[in-house]
């Protein structure tokens, strides 16, 4: 089953865009005629989002920088928490589940604990609460945030995928746009990711000229690497090219970066694609299970991303005896600017501060 969201484009549904944009033209007029304020804040505030509705790589990005600041900084990320079960503003502790803050805060609050982990529906008062709670705060992440108006992060990294440039696309419903394309123009930084690790210097100079940056955004392109698997439920590993035969379960926006990766080391894949953030039920594990059994190898295994495991960590019962495996994804620099990105954010911070 297939049921991505990204890249599909019908012109048919132009009329419903037309409508949604305008529907977004009036929302964000209620700012600029002052109808609604934006809150900014004494402290640094990194917005991390995009224009559309996923896949271009925030949540790798929202590490990159909690991997940066937590040693030496405290550090506040802020998220809506999508499809949580909980209301209002959450803070994780020890004993959090995914159900009550949602697969990606789980993924910060496992990999990054010395980080505040908060998601909040609205961000002023999450970002409020959290300095309340949290006097020593000395940054927060805004995770996912670009097209909210009510916070003015100090600075702004806006994301857009190689394959699906923000100025090529179309609105909601007939694209994937759910922000105003002129609003790229309020980033102080702009990320292309998910770029061939091979990108050229004249790739690299037509993306730049169609996205025609303003003389002081800084433009930077990203490629997608894939760290080594690992058990979700116990502390076992192994690497891609010992497995020839494999299930991949992903319930993420857009998953073919990692089908190419795999079918790059040669594996034989079964593929399931839920929507994004699926809440799997235990016909979804049956499914799974059943795919994963029919494969007529000694050798196999299951794949998943990150994200997913999150969601898939609840029923490890189920899987007892089948090994299920998460694939980590980061950022990685092209072109040699990943110290120059990094100087950016830290002076964006020491001069904030």
């Amino acid at each position: 089953m297939s049921q991505n969201i990204i890249k599909k484009k019908s012109k048919l549904l132009l009329p419903f865009s037309w409508l949604y944009k305008a529907g977004v033209v009036l929302h964000q007029k209620t700012y600029d005629w002052g109808l609604k304020k934006s809150q900014t804040f004494q402290l640094p505030v990194i917005c991390v989002g995009n224009l559309s509705v996923g896949g271009t790589g925030k949540t790798p990005m929202a590490e990159y920088l909690l991997r940066l600041l937590t040693p030496e900084l405290t550090v506040a990320i802020i998220s809506r928490g999508y499809k949580r079960k909980s209301k209002g503003i959450f803070i994780a502790n020890k004993n959090t589940t995914v159900a009550e803050i949602g697969d990606e805060p789980m993924q910060y609050h496992i990999k990054f604990s010395p980080a505040k982990i908060v998601v909040g529906e609205k961000r002023v008062e999450a970002i409020n609460e959290t300095l309340k709670l949290f006097p020593a705060t000395e940054v927060i992440i805004l995770d996912d945030a670009f097209q909210h108006k009510a916070v003015k992060a100090g600075l702004n990294i806006l994301l857009t995928e190689h394959d699906n440039i923000f100025t090529d696309d179309y609105y909601l419903p007939a694209g994937q746009l759910r922000d105003l394309k002129e609003n790229y123009r309020n980033a102080q930084i702009i990320v292309v990711t998910k770029c061939p690790a091979d990108l050229s210097e004249t790739e690299k100079k037509n993306i730049i000229q169609k996205i025609n940056p303003l003389p002081a955004q800084l433009v930077y392109f990203t490629t997608l690497v894939y760290g080594e698997p690992y058990h979700i439920f116990n502390a076992a590993a192994t690497q891609p090219e010992s497995v020839k035969n494999a299930v991949l379960v992903t319930g993420i926006a857009n998953p073919q970066p990692l089908i190419g990766y795999l079918k790059r080391h040669d594996i034989s894949l079964k593929i399931i694609s839920f929507p994004d953030h699926h809440r799997f039920g235990q016909s979804d594990i049956d499914q799974i299970k059943q795919i994963f059994q029919s494969i007529d190898k000694q050798n196999k295994i299951i794949f998943t991303t990150e994200k997913d495991a999150m969601r898939l960590k609840e029923f490890e019962k189920e899987f007892q005896d089948i090994p299920v495996f998460a694939i980590p994804g980061e950022h990685q620099f092209l072109f040699n600017t990943g110290n120059d990105f990094n100087n950016v954010i830290l002076d964006f911070i020491k001069n904030k501060s």
